[in-house]
């Protein structure tokens, strides 16, 4: 982290513990800290409006403010609602509609977190930008600033920041990096924080209802469109709820009785169909990557084996890779993995190092399921 000289931050202030002790350290480290809270989401509802900060998932501007009166620095509240909604939301409507898993964290912090951070750095001359995440900038023996994990394993994020542009590199911070979360809840309770009621929530912010498909249902209402379950031969097993309600490996809810256990393999929204199978298909062993995000492509060239992380709460796992083309990336995995999800990021490392990512196409079709589809359905009588 660099040397203060009373140099400015703008560190983002959710009003959560991680960016209050953020905000902590930075001011004990004598940097000018200016705390911006990005409002981002809030139901238009009479209740909405009078939540305690307690109760909300994101923005806790009470908090957020008491901190910065508290330590004494100055803080602002950014309306970035409209941008959240374009950026973030409406991706995440249009992912499962389309079939895919979006990850809306990594959209959230692409499109509209770093973003407006920088945007109020530029226009009040800050040196710096800031946030309470679970991350490291390096440098190499050149002085190029490198995106590599943090320290604590367990709430490493890193995962969630490869595809900020590399040229913010340099520019960012991350002053809970080189710690772990039992010391950043010490230093909470130093503070006089309420840390009971600051318990962390593992949701979607704007998901308030705790089931994305509830949400999905109030907010696309096209959602629920009913269709077909079929197995891979295009033979049919009953009826959906509509595809945006299903992910690959899910097995819950589906409302299929008898017969082995059955598994969400992949979903046909061209079809409105989704297909079935058993545990043991959903394991593959490549799958492509693109719209990529690459911080250091001569580094990705070097590299013959590479860890890929795609999915946060899972481990990196070895892999081989090989240009697609100029924008898309196979990678071969090492042993199977399972339920590949389209939509989801794949994140490449090289030991703690973030090489960078992108958006997971899907594995290889095993079958091709509308040509068998198409040919069961036209011996069909219409409906």
């Amino acid at each position: 982290m660099p040397v203060s000289d009373s140099k400015r931050v703008v560190l983002g202030m959710s009003g959560g513990v991680d960016s209050s002790v953020a905000a902590k350290l930075l001011k004990q480290q004598g940097y000018d800290v200016i705390g911006v809270t990005l409002k981002v989401w809030e139901e238009e509802d009479a209740t909405s409006v009078s939540k305690r900060w307690q109760e909300r998932g994101c923005c806790k501007v009470g908090m957020a403010r008491h901190v910065a009166e508290l330590l004494g620095i100055s803080h602002r509240v950014i309306d970035t609602r409209e941008r959240f909604q374009k950026g973030v939301i409406d991706d995440f409507i249009g992912g499962y509609l389309q079939g895919t898993t979006p990850n809306p964290c990594v959209r959230c912090n692409e499109r509209v977190k770093f973003e407006g951070l920088f945007q109020v750095a530029d226009a009040l001359g800050a040196d710096y930008i800031a946030t309470g995440h679970y991350a490291n900038i390096k440098h190499d023996e050149g002085g190029t600033p490198l995106l590599v994990r943090g320290k604590d394993a367990k709430k490493d994020q890193s995962y969630f920041l490869y595809r900020i542009p590399p040229s913010w590199l340099s520019k960012m911070m991350f002053p809970l990096g080189d710690m772990e979360k039992p010391d950043v809840w010490r230093e909470a309770e130093a503070m006089g924080l309420p840390v009971d009621e600051l318990k962390e929530s593992q949701e979607i912010c704007f998901v308030t209802q705790g089931d994305y498909r509830q949400f999905l249902k109030q907010h696309a209402p096209q959602a629920s469109t009913p269709g077909t379950f079929v197995d891979e031969t295009g033979k049919e097993l009953g009826q959906h709820q509509g595809v945006a309600f299903y992910t690959p490996g899910q097995r819950k809810g589906l409302g299929i009785a008898g017969g082995s256990r059955l598994y969400v393999q992949r979903v046909l929204p061209d079809m409105n169909m989704v297909v079935l199978g058993p545990a043991e298909d959903l394991d593959s062993r490549e799958c492509l990557v693109s719209d990529l995000n690459i911080f250091s492509p001569e580094s990705l060239q070097h590299a013959n084996k590479i860890d890929v992380k795609f999915r946060y709460s899972s481990p990196p796992v070895p892999a081989t890779y090989r240009w697609s083309d100029s924008t898309s990336i196979t990678i071969r995995f090492d042993a199977p993995v399972r339920a590949l999800s389209p939509g989801q990021s794949a994140v490449f490392y090289l030991g703690d190092r973030v090489l960078g990512g992108g958006i997971i196409q899907g594995p290889s079709p095993k079958k091709n399921i509308q040509m068998c589809v198409e040919t069961d359905s036209a011996a069909r009588p219409q409906r």
